[in-house]
């Protein structure tokens, strides 16, 4: 196997001929159009400053089904309380900024670049990136951001600045997904936080076999704020 070089032309290789860790490509943009491609095709970008830009497509992948996302006693105590103001789409540039400063133990780090806020921010006002804030007396302090494609919704970052708040905020997203008759969140590659929040590893042939009928379904594009601001209160933990 060897690692694809990408051209101006808006095309990717097959993710099956991915390297062992998942690497597939190098080089190409980040323009709207070859992001959502990608997504489509089960490949995302990831890389850091001072290197070309990096496609992968991990095997095995991680995922969450929304109706299965787990609550932990400690997290339902905290989501009764509902000390939390939890909004979509509202603090989009200043999640993703948030998410590339905020450093966190056994995860991503600072492989948000600038040029990637650029692209995702682009395809937030576009209405395929989307985001859930948790606020505390009119100040952020946790959230997290991802793409939306049919009924899938594909996770790219969180971040937390007070206790088990990004924790919060991926339990009113699974629960407004699974209300919308979302059928997965990809959450790409796997962490032991993911995991005890009910994600799973399935293999890339399963994945890329479910992302086929995901991405055949209905892409709520446009800002999600109003739509989700008259379920939210609704919700019950």
């Amino acid at each position: 196997m060897s690692i694809f070089q990408l051209g101006e032309k808006l095309v990717f290789p097959d993710p099956k001929l991915a390297e062992p860790e998942g690497l597939l490509a190098f080089g190409g943009d980040l323009e709207p159009d070859r992001i959502l491609l990608a997504y489509k095709m089960g490949i995302f970008p990831w890389y850091s400053d001072h290197q070309p830009i990096l496609w992968w497509s991990p095997d095995p992948r991680m995922v969450l089904f929304p109706s299965r996302f787990h609550i932990s006693k400690t997290l339902k105590r905290k989501l009764k309380l509902k000390k939390f103001t939890i909004e979509f789409d509202r603090f989009f540039p200043e999640i993703i900024q948030y998410c590339a400063q905020t450093l966190r133990n056994g995860e991503r780090g600072t492989w948000i670049t600038d040029e990637m806020i650029d692209a995702y921010n682009q395809l937030h006002r576009l209405g395929f990136a989307h985001c859930v804030s948790v606020s505390s007396d009119d100040k952020l302090v946790g959230g997290l951001y991802g793409i939306s494609i049919g009924s899938g919704f594909f996770g790219e970052s969180m971040f937390s600045l007070e206790t088990d708040v990004s924790k919060i905020a991926f339990a009113y997203l699974a629960n407004i997904l699974a209300k919308w008759g979302f059928d997965v969140i990809d959450c790409q590659l796997p962490t032991d936080h993911l995991k005890s929040l009910g994600a799973v590893e399935i293999g890339r042939e399963k994945f890329l076999d479910l992302l086929g009928q995901v991405i055949l379904n209905q892409t709520y594009q446009g800002n999600w704020r109003e739509r989700a601001s008259s379920e939210i209160d609704n919700i019950t933990f």
